[in-house]
């Protein structure tokens, strides 16, 4: 069962306004001063990037897929914000959870990042509606792209099925299904890419100005489903009986569950891709899913989404302007574009209605004009998007702000943390090899290349190769995705390669009903049970780790002094992994809940139940069982008492519960050994 929403995405996205338009051409002026004659604002943003970068800036930003096409239909991914919130009847609801009441502590309850061209609002709209007050001169007005919506990376479309005469407030709050809203919400790649810079962090995070934000940080605060499905009063949100809110609660700051819709049944949520030195990043030979052999990248944590320019209407590969086009696109499809034709596929809110079907694009676009729309926007902006992102180096802490009181000083600590590097981390950690030919050991190539003044520019430090989660020894569950194999929704977006990946045996499971026991060995199949290296770029800032956020302090400071304190204390865990929580970072039910189907019927979850039990399920599940009879309350009050949570396990997609094992590579070098390294990573 699957309990869970979208929002974000871990790679490409962005923004929308009225009619389709071509993408900004290459000679078009921008002006990189602010209208208001503030000193920082969006368009400040635009000094030194060339006309393409700028329209890939303003992509990356603002772009939701599109607004309206020539009939007035909807071609933007703001399509199925709506429709998620009417199948969910305003559990999730990005209009509610944008309440202007709630600025001032948007960053302290749910990690989002305020608007600075916004304030709050000192009442409700001529709708009722309490929106943001986003009537600043410095708002960018881009085609296509909305108006801001209060949040950074959300945006406001008038909404083309409204009817003002049918307008009840009230009657939208209790339940979105029954009346359309004026507006629609889109969601852009700054949503959750976009945060705070660790080199020029805010004063007052509720209060940002546009300098103290950086495209390609990553937001390592946002509290994803708590926002999602924010009420105001808080009140009116889910309570703790409700088995979503338990869902909702235990998901780590500064993750995203990228695979929330389309559901692959595992509640697997991954921390949001910090993108840095992408012109340094390694290519790897594959066969894609058009049968053709491309040099391409490995995108997502399991290298799901390699497939190059493959599924362009030109897939002609151009290295350097669409490596990433493909896993861009389906990224925009994933968060809405073309909605209309892939949530028949399957069931898109709760996955218990049918099973996948696979998406296939060009098919997709032939059939439903509003796809093919919002399509060939994103398409025709994938290259500028390349081009901006190319533009993303790493933050280094002796050039933030206040960083030279935080930087390492011990010149003898900084060599010997380098040595232990070369033996211990670059073979994965390093996109510079050992030249072909080299007939010694590639330890001893990287103990004499660390020590190089240059061994850090154009490194993107990480081999970017798939790994098989049996040997990281990290938690399976987002390797264990299975959205893109074959046969799923997204099988066009991955390479035959990635499918045919040999079978990765998984042991030393848990069993989180007795933590003494272990579990049957679980196979990864069919391009699942692997993890990409990711890049050290900005490790100092961007603490928790591994690819959950479980290991570290989350403290909530975005600060340079907040930001190594969490990295300290990650890094820690990392290398003493016994001061890991371990055990206790099984996600349990902190009271007793119950599911409740939209036809009636109920599930009950007993308290203290491991969370991932019942929300890793895989069941397409009967309608009689989802209506309200006696043969459903008496199984609800069966599976009420815990007593069956033992067959939950047997039918469990990805049975590992121990968030933060695993990766304990080094964790048997000296004291001395693992401090220096700990010194050393803070330059990278």
């Amino acid at each position: 069962m699957r309990c869970r929403w979208p929002i974000c995405v871990a790679t490409l996205l962005a923004v929308a306004t009225t009619v389709y338009h071509a993408p900004v051409s290459a000679d078009t002026t921008y002006s990189d001063t602010c209208p208001s004659g503030k000193a920082s604002c969006y368009q400040t943003g635009y000094a030194g990037l060339t006309a393409l970068q700028q329209t890939g800036r303003d992509t990356w930003y603002f772009w939701t897929g599109g607004d309206l096409d020539s009939d007035g239909m909807v071609v933007g991914d703001q399509a199925l914000w709506r429709l998620l919130a009417v199948q969910s009847h305003g559990a999730f609801d990005l209009l509610q959870a944008l309440d202007s009441r709630y600025r001032g502590e948007r960053f302290k309850r749910f990690g989002v990042i305020n608007d600075p061209d916004c304030k709050k609002a000192t009442g409700p709209d001529k709708y009722g509606l309490w929106l943001d007050d986003c009537s600043s001169p410095d708002v960018p007005k881009i085609a296509d792209t909305g108006a801001p919506a209060g949040v950074m990376g959300l945006r406001r479309f008038l909404n083309p099925k409204f009817n003002p005469a049918a307008w009840d407030v009230n009657k939208y709050v209790a339940d979105p299904a029954k009346v359309e809203p004026p507006y629609l919400i889109g969601v852009a790649c700054g949503f959750c890419h976009v945060g705070f810079n660790p080199q020029h962090p805010p004063a007052d995070p509720e209060n940002p100005e546009w300098h103290n934000f950086y495209p390609g940080i990553g937001n390592q605060y946002l509290r994803e489903q708590i926002f999602n499905t924010a009420k105001y009063p808080a009140s009116r949100g889910l309570k703790p009986n409700d088995f979503r809110w338990q869902v909702a609660n235990v998901q780590p700051p500064g993750t995203s569950e990228t695979s929330q819709v389309a559901t692959d049944h595992i509640n697997n949520p991954n921390v949001i891709n910090n993108i840095a030195n992408i012109n340094d990043r390694p290519k790897h030979s594959e066969v894609t899913a058009d049968g053709v052999t491309r040099d391409i990248f490995h995108i997502l944590k399991d290298g799901a989404d390699s497939i190059g320019a493959a599924c362009l209407d030109d897939p002609t590969e151009k290295p350097g302007v669409n490596d990433t086009a493909c896993a861009a696109l389906r990224v925009y499809v994933n968060i809405g574009v073309c909605a209309a034709i892939w949530t028949t596929l399957q069931d898109p809110v709760y996955g218990l209605k049918r099973a996948q079907s696979p998406f296939d694009p060009k098919q997709a676009r032939q059939a439903n004009k509003q796809c093919d729309e919002g399509w060939t926007g994103t398409e025709g902006r994938m290259e500028g998007l390349e081009s901006f992102l190319r533009t993303l180096t790493p933050l280094t802490l002796a050039s933030a702000d206040s960083g030279s009181q935080y930087v390492p000083k011990d010149q003898q600590v900084l060599t010997r943390g380098k040595t232990v590097f070369a033996e211990n981390c670059a073979e994965c950690h390093s996109s510079k090899r050992p030249p072909a030919g080299y007939g010694g050991s590639d330890v001893d190539w990287f103990r004499t290349a660390v020590l190089q003044d240059d061994f850090l520019d154009g490194n993107f430090l990480s081999d970017d190769m798939r790994h098989p989660a049996s040997e990281i020894g990290t938690n399976i569950e987002r390797a264990m995705g299975s959205n893109a194999i074959k046969g799923n929704i997204w099988e066009e977006f991955s390479s035959q390669t990635y499918k045919e990946q040999p079978t990765v045996h998984i042991t030393g499971l848990v069993d989180p009903l007795h933590t003494s026991l272990r579990l049957l060995p679980v196979d990864g199949t069919e391009g699942r049970g692997y993890y990409r290296t990711p890049t050290l770029a900005n490790v100092w800032a961007t603490a928790p780790f591994l690819h959950n956020n479980s290991v570290g302090l989350f403290n909530k400071d975005p600060s340079v002094a907040g930001r190594l304190a969490a990295y300290e204390d990650g890094m820690e865990k990392l290398l003493w992994p016994e001061k890991r929580a371990g055990l206790k970072t099984i996600r349990r039910t902190t009271q007793a809940s119950t599911f409740t189907y939209e036809e009636g019927g109920k599930v009950c979850i007993a308290r203290n139940t491991p969370i991932d039990l019942i929300a890793n399920v895989d069941l397409v599940t009967p309608e009689h069982f989802r209506k309200d009879n006696f043969i459903t309350r008496l199984f609800c009050h069966v599976t009420g008492t815990g007593a069956l949570n033992g067959l939950f396990l047997l039918v469990d997609n990805a049975p590992d519960f121990v968030q933060d094992h695993g990766h304990t590579y080094g964790s048997t070098l000296s004291d001395q050994d693992k401090r220096a390294l700990i010194e050393y990573l803070k330059t990278f």
